[in-house]
């Protein structure tokens, strides 16, 4: 992992104690909270429904397990035992006192960690492969590149005040586990013909009110271009992109008016500037960044056997484990999701537990991930017996990944200011009703996101199901989107057609799992094959059995 260096530290520090005079100056009433505003977006503090909440920034979902213990204690010392781990693998504290958040950020700053740039019109949290660096497919591990976007972009003077908030996202595997279509700038590593590593360049991606699956800017720039190349997207962005409308600010909008080839010849034109002017990272820099992720001390050691007779420890083996590069070793999902829980949640006492797994079986690394999981991924196979029955003593060893119960939900009108409807209820129904009907297994691989307003946190576009809760004249009402994806081969969902009340979503719901159940033409063919095979039509069949009643009449 990467740790501060002096520049870093003093960096944070200071940032850290400007904030506590900004935060004193409010409590005091010199500042009204329209002054205090962008100065608390800035270090990640937003005003949510009930309360602040506070993002705290997870660079490319990496923790260690000091990290990891150190949140467990802010959520027990200044919030109600628990935190929210999210899309952009960072975690939120939804309750914490005004007064407190300077010493929190201090803490923060004790364990290398800081909230800079969670939120505003800047570059926000590079988002990585949350299995980078041990996924048996990587070309190269992604988190180095990741590590040098986040210094270049760390408080960089001409993209503090962009347009609109920007994301971006790198995958170093061919199977596309970052979402890097829906982003702002998507990098997947490639290599050339001579085996040069480099990166495809995606641009113009991203969900909200108005969805986009990103385009490819470059098919291939190699890694030594990778910074004044994006300088180059960044400064046509920063010059071309709307101001008058927060709606149409992002480079989406900019990339869909202007048509992509002009954007591709403005960047290009821009790069040739921004190269012959740019000073390139000193090789020395480069060196201290890739070796700060150089592969664990992996041990080798006899793997033995599994314990065959417990039912549920082959049902977590079955979904929650993944292929490591090394074929004694495995990357182990934790899930966040268990059956009527709050997805992404997890208390301090999971926290902490967490923690001592990767430091006593994990090479001291745990990640975050997109799908608000977390990730143990450098483990011995001879120890996952012990870490399931560690994870079971806790609550952690729901055996779901993938899996239907396995949802993305946003928090939804039960936290945040911008929600129209609740998520958090609906994405604990779902887990609750299909578990009780016991058939998530046979239905299989099934991406279910929820979403509480248009601004699509929960990525409901990209779900294999996607529910989008609106207020309909005082009353929530869902909508349902149907095919979307968020790997390589991304596509934004299919609105089906009107929504539904709250009390009326489930049955549908599970309509429609009862036709795709039926409809597949195997039990090897998934949701979204089946979806991409046959079309909306039998689908939107289920939904609304009482159109098709009505329009064979």
């Amino acid at each position: 992992m990467y740790q501060y260096n002096e520049f870093d530290e003093a960096f944070v520090r200071d940032r850290v104690e400007t904030f506590r005079g900004q935060v004193a100056r409010r409590i005091d009433g010199s500042l009204t909270e329209d002054e205090f505003k962008p100065l608390r977006l800035m270090n990640g503090l937003y005003l949510q429904l009930h309360a602040y909440m506070l993002r705290v920034a997870v660079p490319y979902g990496t923790l260690n397990p000091v990290q990891m213990r150190k949140l467990a204690d802010i959520a027990d010392t200044y919030d109600k035992g628990y935190g929210h781990f999210t899309t952009r693998q960072n975690i939120q504290f939804n309750w914490p006192k005004l007064q407190d958040v300077p010493d929190i950020l201090s803490d923060l700053a004790d364990v290398e960690m800081h909230a800079i740039q969670t939120s505003g019109n800047c570059i926000r949290n590079v988002t990585a492969d949350h299995f980078a660096g041990a996924a048996a497919d990587e070309i190269e591990d992604p988190r180095p590149t990741a590590e040098l976007l986040r210094q270049w972009s760390t408080d960089h003077p001409e993209f503090a005040y962009l347009p609109r908030k920007f994301k971006i996202a790198i995958t170093g595997a061919p199977n596309d586990r970052a979402v890097t279509k829906a982003h702002d700038i998507g990098l997947r590593m490639q290599r050339d013909a001579q085996g040069n590593p480099g990166y495809e360049v995606i641009i113009g991606g991203g969900l909200g009110r108005t969805p986009m699956i990103g385009k490819v800017l470059r098919a291939f720039l190699p890694k030594a271009d990778l910074l004044p190349y994006l300088e180059a997207i960044l400064h046509v962005y920063n010059l071309h992109g709307r101001r008058d409308n927060k709606y149409k600010a992002r480079i989406k909008i900019l990339v869909h008016e202007t048509g992509l080839e002009a954007i591709r010849e403005q960047v290009e034109a821009q790069f040739l500037l921004q190269r012959a002017a740019f000073e390139p990272v000193a090789e020395q820099v480069i060196a201290n960044i890739e070796a700060a992720f150089a592969p664990p001390a992996y041990v080798s050691r006899p793997i033995g056997g599994d314990d065959a007779s417990d039912a549920g420890f082959r049902s977590w083996m079955d979904t929650n484990i993944a292929d490591h590069k090394r074929d004694d070793y495995a990357i182990v999902s934790i899930s966040l999701k268990p059956i009527g829980g709050t997805p992404g949640d997890a208390s301090s006492e999971q926290m902490r537990v967490m923690a001592d797994l990767a430091e006593r079986y994990g090479h001291s690394e745990l990640r975050v991930s997109h799908e608000q999981n977390i990730i143990l991924p450098h483990v011995h196979r001879a120890d996952l017996a012990l870490i399931y029955a560690a994870l079971k003593a806790v609550g952690l060893a729901t055996a779901n990944i993938g899996l239907l119960s396995d949802m993305i939900a946003c928090p939804g009108m039960d936290y945040c200011a911008l929600a129209t409807a609740r998520s958090i209820p609906i994405a604990q129904e779902i887990s609750t009703h299909f578990d009780a009907l016991k058939i998530e297994r046979d239905v299989g691989p099934l991406k279910i996101k929820i979403s509480g307003c248009i601004n699509a946190c929960g990525h409901h576009h990209v779900g294999h199901i996607g529910i989008l809760g609106l207020n309909r004249a005082g009353v929530e009402n869902y909508q349902i989107t149907l095919g979307g994806d968020g790997t390589e081969t991304a596509a934004v969902g299919e609105r089906a057609g009107p929504g539904f009340a709250a009390d009326d979503l489930i049955p549908a719901i599970e309509r429609l799992i009862e036709a795709y159940l039926e409809l597949r033409e195997a039990p090897e063919e998934t949701f979204l094959d089946a979806y991409r095979r046959l079309g909306q039509a039998p689908f939107k069949a289920a939904l609304y059995p009482d159109q098709v009643t009505r329009n064979a009449a």
